[in-house]
């Protein structure tokens, strides 16, 4: 009978790979705490204690040793990934794609490193303003130069698959329209596993509360705000707008008004979680960790404005809505524009004898 046991020299080779990366991530792990605990040895022998050096001496050297330390530890960590991508048998298609995207990121570099340089030294910059009492209750504002008169306010949420959002990421928006005289409020809120759907709503609630309130301190007209949001911020920014007209419809007390929002901008966001679900299951954010951050399949309804706007006990709820505006380019596949069209062409039905009115807009 034949052997079915793999070749003496494969299994010999893939011994000698992990025996390499052993080895390799060992030797990461002893630098590692070497360099936190300032200890770092070679061998078992301590490093030579030499006579005291002048300080200006002291720093030069300081510099030199941690620049020195710094790519030496780049390089061990970038061999070590190659090695394990070698281990787990990742092909060299991979290695490609991997370089292109660090080609691509670095063109990018100076484009980002000057949106960095404004976001942190620029005084029309309000950083982390704290509005609710939570760590990730902050916002940002962006203020015109020119103070005269009050200013027209976008309340902007970031998206991030409600896994890495932040507020930061609203930087280039928030400069641009600066400059055109609007101001723009950046909010922040928990991301899973900080918090869920849930916690996401009430977060960007309370920030859309603070700007309504507070705005006019910074120079903003209560009477011009207007809501945007940008894919999971703008699922977030559209589940905010409808509970709160639903919380009003029905006669609750609530800190800030729909009537307040002079208009609701979508921006590549998915408004019926049923139909998304499969598709970030395709692109990586998996079933059960979609599940787990919209608290299970039993809240697909809850947090799916295009299923709940079709509830008649919502009709009340759909008179309060200002008007929304959706757009959505057809080349984005993080989230299909096709999953736009059902909420586009129920927003005209539900909205045509009431006062708000929907329209969306698709760009190639």
């Amino acid at each position: 009978m034949a052997s079915m046991s793999p070749p003496i020299h494969d299994l010999r080779q893939h011994d000698e790979t992990a025996t390499h990366f052993y080895l390799d991530v060992r030797c990461l792990i002893c630098r590692f705490l070497g360099f936190i605990f300032g200890t770092e040895t070679f061998g078992n022998h301590q490093q030579q204690q030499f006579p005291r050096k002048p300080e200006n001496m002291e720093r030069q050297s300081s510099f030199s040793r941690d620049l020195g330390h710094a790519a030496a530890e780049t390089y061990l960590i970038t061999r070590l990934t190659f090695t394990l991508l070698r281990y787990l048998g990742v092909g060299y298609r991979w290695y490609t794609r991997l370089v292109a995207l660090a080609c691509y990121a670095l063109l990018l570099m100076p484009g980002f490193l000057q949106v960095a340089y404004c976001y942190f030294f620029s005084s029309q910059v309000r950083r982390s303003i704290v509005y609710g009492d939570q760590p990730r209750n902050r916002l940002d504002l962006y203020l015109p130069i020119n103070t005269n008169g009050p200013k027209p306010v976008v309340v902007f949420v970031t998206g991030g698959a409600w896994i890495i959002g932040y507020k930061a990421w609203g930087s280039l928006l928030g400069l641009q329209l600066a400059e055109r005289d609007i101001i723009v409020a950046c909010v922040d809120y928990r991301n899973f596993p900080q918090g869920t759907i849930s916690d996401m709503v009430k977060d960007v609630s309370q920030g859309v509360s603070f700007v309504c309130n507070l705005i006019d301190r910074f120079g903003g007209d209560p009477n011009r705000i207007y809501l945007m949001g940008q894919s999971a911020g703008a699922h977030i920014s559209a589940c905010v707008l409808l509970e709160q007209a639903i919380k009003e419809s029905r006669g609750e007390s609530t800190t800030w008004s729909v009537s307040q929002i002079k208009a609701y901008f979508g921006l590549s966001g998915g408004y019926n979680l049923f139909n998304l679900v499969d598709h970030f299951h395709n692109r990586g954010l998996y079933r059960s960790i979609f599940l787990s951050i919209m608290e299970g399949e039993g809240s697909f309804e809850q947090f799916s404005p295009e299923v709940r706007i079709k509830d008649p006990r919502n009709r009340e709820a759909a008179s309060l809505l200002p008007p929304i505006k959706l757009f959505h380019g057809t080349s984005d596949y993080s989230i299909p524009s096709d999953a736009r069209l059902e909420c586009v062409k129920l927003l005209p039905r539900m909205l045509r004898h009431l006062r708000g009115n929907a329209s969306c807009r698709r760009f190639c």
